[in-house]
């Protein structure tokens, strides 16, 4: 959409090929359906959220940025807020006012929307000529394909660019999860299934101990292991499961320090030294996590206050501030936020998006090898790849 809109600014006559019934499906599912739109941040910033390939939107950020992106859509009457962390929301919360905005822009344009699955972009001697569809084939002097990646299938991105990609000789980089849950071999998670922390500090370990991500802020139990915005982070860091084993490290107490923590456990006991120990931990976890608690520390049922030894009490700190969970993976692909891979970037020119392999054809958003972290910083990729191509494909015709 935002390819189309840029084109049809300068003049091109477009055509937008959607297979969904509606336009912008993904995007009112992205932020819990408030839209995350972006990160108010300067190019160098987000170009410090991008892991991988980072330096290849260089261009494309300096040519339409954070700001360029909030102008563009308050311009046309989205109104819009910076929260914690220089995320960007809708004042209204909901995803569908910038759908709504863009599919506006699309009709003033006149652009043209078409229900239809693009199958293959035809090249003459070199350059493109035009898009066959399931229902019809479509005359080009430009094509923008902007065909998302492979997570959430349901909103259309089937991985149908990779294909249409590679038809053209490019490189695809095998497409994998990014901003994925992660799978736990410990029954411990299953035994919490639900279970929602607040205000915790994830870190994330590698097999030398070397700490890959540390983050305050909320994190969930499933029945195949974790998920939340903790793990969403932290997963996008977590490039080389081949070669690593990863373990993640809960701090439940982020804000008392060890000896704070354990000034207050040693006070509730001597408070209530009648009371079974198992009470006494419920009063510092979730009701769902005494069990596994109680588990990990050995405790034998029926403990009182008054009989738990130092060795025990300090385990429990320990425990308390360095909550163990092995990571043995990321979920499927298609449970992912955000597809890492596609199409090599060294075979397509950062200014303008263009291929290198064909003429006439630019590429954009996820179905390029790039992925960022949460925050906004994805949507902003494809706000600027896909302006820079919409631009560069309306260029096209003058050269």
């Amino acid at each position: 959409m935002m390819a189309a809109i840029a084109a049809a600014e300068r003049g091109a006559l477009v055509t937008l090929l959607e297979p969904n019934e509606r336009l912008g499906k993904k995007i009112n599912i992205t932020g819990k359906g408030r839209c995350n739109v972006t990160n108010n941040c300067s190019v160098e910033e987000l170009l410090a959220h991008v892991p991988h390939n980072g330096r290849f939107l260089y261009s494309a950020f300096s040519r339409f940025s954070s700001q360029d992106a909030m102008a563009f859509f308050e311009k046309l009457g989205a109104a819009l807020k910076t929260e914690r962390g220089n995320r960007v929301f809708p004042q209204s919360d909901s995803a569908f006012t910038i759908t709504d905005t863009l599919r506006r822009r699309l009709q003033q344009l006149r652009v043209s929307w078409v229900q239809d699955r693009a199958m293959e972009v035809r090249q003459e001697e070199g350059h493109v000529v035009g898009v066959r569809g399931e229902k019809d084939t479509y005359p080009a002097e430009a094509v923008v394909l902007a065909t998302g990646g492979v997570s959430y299938p349901g909103t259309g991105s089937t991985g149908d660019g990779y294909r249409i990609a590679a038809a053209l000789g490019h490189t695809i980089v095998e497409p994998r999860g990014s901003l994925v849950p992660l799978e736990s071999s410990d029954t411990c998670c299953g035994k919490m299934q639900g279970l929602a922390l607040k205000n915790v500090e994830l870190t994330v370990f590698n097999k030398k101990n070397k700490v890959i991500f540390k983050e305050f802020g909320e994190m969930l139990f499933t029945h195949f292991g974790v998920s939340g915005p903790l793990i969403l982070s932290a997963s996008a860091h977590l490039r080389n499961w081949e070669k690593e084993q990863y373990r993640l490290q809960i701090d439940l107490k982020p804000a008392l320090d060890l000896p704070k923590l354990e000034a207050r456990i040693l006070r509730d006991l001597t408070e209530q030294h009648n009371r079974d120990y198992e009470k006494i931990i419920a009063g510092l976890v979730p009701s769902s996590m005494v069990g596994v608690m109680m588990e990990k520390l050995e405790i034998p049922e029926g403990l009182k206050a008054h009989s738990v030894t130092r060795e025990q009490r300090r385990a429990l700190v320990e425990l308390l501030k360095k909550f163990p969970v092995p990571v043995t993976g990321p979920r499927p692909v298609r449970e992912a936020i955000v597809t890492a891979g596609g199409v090599k970037v060294s075979e397509v020119q950062p200014s303008t998006m263009e291929s290198k392999r064909v003429a006439g054809l630019y590429l954009a958003g996820e179905l390029l090898d790039v992925d960022a972290y949460t925050g906004g910083f994805n949507l902003q990729i494809a706000w600027a790849t896909g302006h820079t191509a919409g631009v560069s494909a309306a260029e096209e015709k003058e050269r």
